[in-house]
């Protein structure tokens, strides 16, 4: 039984600035590095079987590790409907250079694929305490907002989103619920783009895709891997995995490459 800090009560910071900062909930452990540094998806929070296996893997090994939950997500504050790239961006940040200190594996699932390219490249401009060992990608969705999203959107989804400023998207796990996809997401989200140019993470990069995801498709995977540079960067294709990647054999993969790094 590992000393897994799923059931630990999480750490607040407060993000952003004005009357009205985003109350962001964190769950950290200290340890030897390289630590860790989860970034979850789109709708995901920090208790999800991977998040919560990486937890585990860290503390069966006494390595330090660091998950939290996006504003709008899980046990943090704010509206998700509020939500941006930028906005779950600068959380990002403020949690790494709040609780991590030298090299790190930075963990990004789906969305938190895109949320780790982007920190990588914020990390490259700052002088901080804490650096990159490498970069675990599983079924990365840089540019989703845009790629794989808006272009896919029938003309009737873009009018209500243009006219209203949101679009109620029906939950694809078929339970009844709808989420909003919001205008200022859409929108805001042309302001991090990354697939139209080179990505220089400066650090090795494993990325992990099924080919039946359904909601990232593999062929996204592989023009990120044309992104990044030549060398240390590994793409492995599970013929049979979903877009979760969660099962037991997937956890082994991610695991992996996690040790693979550092």
């Amino acid at each position: 039984m590992t000393n897994s800090t799923a059931n630990q009560a999480p750490t607040f910071i407060d993000v952003g600035e004005g009357p009205s900062p985003r109350r962001i909930a964190v769950r950290s452990r200290a340890g030897k590095g390289p630590g860790l540094f989860w970034l979850g998806g789109f709708k995901s929070d920090m208790q999800g079987t991977k998040a919560v296996a990486l937890d585990d893997w860290a503390a069966a090994h006494g390595r330090a590790s660091v998950r939290f939950d996006y504003s709008g997500h899980g046990e943090s504050g704010g509206n998700f409907a509020d939500g941006t790239i930028g906005r779950w961006l600068e959380e990002s940040v403020a949690v790494f250079e709040r609780f991590c200190e030298g090299p790190q594996v930075v963990i990004g699932s789906s969305m938190g694929g895109w949320m780790a390219l982007l920190l990588a490249r914020e990390i490259r401009k700052r002088a901080g305490r804490a650096s990159l060992a490498g970069l675990v990608l599983i079924a990365p969705a840089p540019d989703f907002t845009e790629e794989l999203m808006w272009k896919n959107f029938p003309a009737n989804v873009k009018k209500e989103i243009e006219t209203t400023g949101l679009w109620l998207r029906p939950s694809e796990y078929g339970d009844g619920s709808s989420y909003p996809i919001t205008r200022n997401l859409i929108e805001e989200g042309r302001n991090h783009l990354l697939l139209g140019s080179a990505i220089d993470v400066g650090c090795p990069v494993r990325i992990l895709q099924g080919a039946k995801d359904p909601d990232v498709p593999w062929q996204h995977a592989f023009a990120l891997t044309h992104r990044l540079p030549a060398d240390d960067v590994v793409l492995t294709l599970i013929q049979d995995g979903d877009h979760r990647l969660s099962r037991p054999q997937d956890i082994v993969r991610i695991l992996a490459a996690v040790a693979e790094i550092g």
